[in-house]
């Protein structure tokens, strides 16, 4: 048959989904690294106001949120941190 398509070899057929709380302890460890990481600015850091913006998506908006969204929001503190970071660096 000329239009038929090859099988799919079996290493590309896409993976199971990991449990909840295999995915609930991931973002944990990396929210615990986050948090890690913004305790390591220091005292300029700390005076900064993107300071505690990044403190309450790590704690109070990550907390609120569902699972699903727990990733994007642990993306968005990144992201802030290594402004913050970069900011410290320069001064």
């Amino acid at each position: 048959m000329p239009n038929r398509q090859p099988p799919v070899p079996s290493a590309k057929l896409p993976q199971p989904r990991s449990g909840f709380r295999e995915r609930y302890d991931e973002l944990e460890v990396y929210r615990s690294a986050l948090v890690a990481r913004l305790r390591s600015l220091g005292e300029t850091g700390q005076q900064h106001p993107g300071y505690k913006r990044a403190l309450k998506l790590l704690n109070d908006t990550f907390r609120k949120a569902r699972l699903a969204q727990r990733l994007a929001i642990l993306q968005a503190a990144a992201w802030l941190i290594d402004v913050l970071e970069k900011l410290t660096s320069i001064t």
